[in-house]
């Protein structure tokens, strides 16, 4: 049996504050491709992990990969008191630690995996809870199910009482706030940069220890901002307004934190787009993917930045999906 799931953006974490009760919250995006792709079949015993020959596959994705895949089948098989084993093999696959969310899509995917076989009815919320996936944000976790543009509501202080990333958080996922279609004729441009800035284990803890709590005066405007503008400005596909939004967003909060800790090349990366006319900039999750919205009204901008990026990185053009993971046997 395969999996497919999808990557996603993470636009901003929404109250890292926590002065009113809650902390944490999210806003984020379902993206087609990249995505991830694999197959799985029961075993004897022991969880094996295998790569696709057709595909390039480094010795560091490998690692990255097999520990994810070995880790999550090791929770849910314990979860669920099962008595066999799993082969698995990734089919397709994409970057860890470059913003896109690969951690929670494999965790989920292995997990659901190993339901189907057994015939456990699950979803990407309960395997979020097994697999140790969604402590902060359930961008990754709704994105899994359900796809779209998602806004989710955060933890109460009583649930979590610190500022941790999902890495570090034993809370259980947030609960799905809001879901919105994303218009078809709105397309999607990532670029992921050469980059030596890796925000990941004990660095990002470190990273909302010091920058948190955020000042409440900030966190009200960006609150503002995603809910009286953002989010109305997509229903209504307005998106010179949309991207107007997202491009204040980038200065204010911990999203302001996250690009600052960038290194230039990621920072230069998102003037030139605005330069050329992009009318979405942002960065997604620590990044260093950067991303754009663009119709056709401003389609140049795909020729510009890969002039602009030559050798330097990777550009891809993709669509939101509106949709969450697919089964297939």
């Amino acid at each position: 049996m395969y999996i497919k799931s999808p990557s996603r953006l993470h636009l901003g974490l929404i109250d890292m504050n926590g002065s009113y009760g809650r902390l944490d919250g999210g806003i984020g995006l379902t993206i087609a491709d990249p995505s991830l792709l694999l197959y799985c079949e029961p075993a004897e015993k022991d969880i094996t992990v295998d790569f696709n020959d057709n595909f390039e596959f480094g010795d560091g994705l490998r690692n990255e990969y097999a520990g994810k895949i070995t880790s999550a089948a090791e929770n849910v098989i314990d979860f669920y008191d099962i008595d066999e084993g799993f082969y698995f093999r990734v089919d397709k696959a994409y970057p860890s630690h470059s913003g896109l969310g690969s951690g929670t899509q494999i965790a989920l995917s292995t997990g659901k995996l190993i339901c189907e076989h057994i015939g456990q009815e699950t979803n990407g919320y309960s395997l979020g809870k097994i697999t140790g996936r969604g402590g902060t944000s359930g961008i990754g976790v709704f994105a899994f199910d359900y796809g779209g543009f998602i806004v989710d509501g955060g933890h109460s202080i009583k649930e979590k009482s610190s500022f941790l990333p999902s890495s570090a958080s034993k809370a259980n996922p947030p609960q799905l706030f809001g879901r919105y279609e994303f218009p078809d004729e709105w397309n999607v441009l990532l670029v992921i940069l050469d980059s030596d800035v890796n925000v990941n284990g004990q660095k990002e803890v470190n990273i909302f220890q010091e920058y948190c709590p955020i000042d409440r005066n900030e966190v009200e405007l960006y609150s503002h901002l995603i809910f009286m503008n953002l989010i109305p400005f997509l229903i209504e596909k307005d998106l010179p307004c949309f991207g107007n939004i997202i491009n204040k967003i980038q200065t204010i909060g911990f999203k302001n934190i996250e690009v600052s800790l960038q290194q230039d090349n990621v920072r230069d990366l998102m003037a030139k787009l605005m330069e050329i006319g992009a009318y979405a900039v942002g960065m997604s999750s620590f990044g260093p993917t950067v991303y754009s919205i663009y119709d056709d009204s401003n389609k140049h901008i795909v020729d510009e930045i890969k002039d602009y990026v030559s050798d330097n990185g990777i550009v891809i053009t993709t669509k939101a999906q509106n949709h969450g993971h697919i089964l297939k046997k």
